[in-house]
């Protein structure tokens, strides 16, 4: 017969055993806005939007809309993941390795590898309304949101749903905050890199941003005015 005490221990060791492990991210140093609640860090479920299956139909809410005070949103960044696969989970395990609070972006587009191809998932920093950690330089973390397609397109393209996802999503933001074509921007307009890829197709996601007026498009898909180029910072952030 096994003794009442041990078997009251191996119950409450089982528990533990079977529970949620939680463990939470330290928060910002010198944030300016309010105080920060944590995400958990080993599963991030964010709500899921499917694709619009009439990506070119206008919409007329915002399924993104957080019930934080928003930010004075000025920049959509893209970016791409470099990668074949990827999540927000794994996105955030990697950013908390760098040292940060966790995944940089505001916004992560799937493309079937890690996250369905197409679905949109809001990050943490989104639904806080925290500054990003995705451009290299302040005034884009500060006041740009931060969009990541997953995958590497220095090597394929987009696959179909994300390209509609990703329009759905500027073209939302962009009349939610007034933010105009010229200030869609990829990372490498800001930064020296090749993000988000040599085949995005920028131009085009561009043109469905508010205020949306052709000046050029070089190789690279590229547009952008002079104005917005001398606008650029040079300081680096997180």
């Amino acid at each position: 017969m096994v003794p009442r005490g041990f078997a009251v221990s191996l119950v409450a060791a089982l528990s533990v055993l079977s529970g949620c492990y939680r463990s939470t991210v330290v928060s910002d140093r010198g944030t300016t806005r309010g105080a920060f609640r944590p995400p958990t860090v080993t599963r991030i479920n964010p709500p899921v939007f499917p694709v619009n299956p009439r990506p070119n139909q206008p919409r007329t809410e915002n399924s993104w809309k957080p019930t934080e005070k928003a930010r004075n949103w000025q920049h959509i960044v893209i970016h791409h993941t470099a990668s074949n696969g990827g999540s927000v989970e794994s996105i955030h395990e990697g950013h908390l390795a760098k040292g940060w609070l966790g995944i940089g972006y505001h916004f992560v587009i799937g493309n079937g590898n890690g996250m369905s191809d197409g679905a949109i998932e809001p990050t943490f920093r989104w639904r806080q309304q925290m500054h990003g950690a995705h451009a290299g330089v302040k005034e884009y973390n500060e006041l740009g949101i931060g969009i990541c397609l997953v995958g590497n397109f220095q090597d394929t393209q987009p696959t179909e749903a994300q390209l509609a996802s990703v329009k759905r999503l500027v073209r939302t933001l962009s009349q939610e905050y007034q933010i105009n074509a010229d200030r869609v921007v990829g990372h490498r307009d800001v930064k020296s890199t090749a993000c988000p890829g040599k085949n995005f197709p920028l131009s085009e996601v561009k043109s469905v941003a508010s205020g949306w007026t052709p000046r050029f498009a070089g190789s690279s898909g590229r547009s952008i005015s002079d104005a917005e180029k001398s606008h650029r910072l040079v300081s680096a952030g997180r």
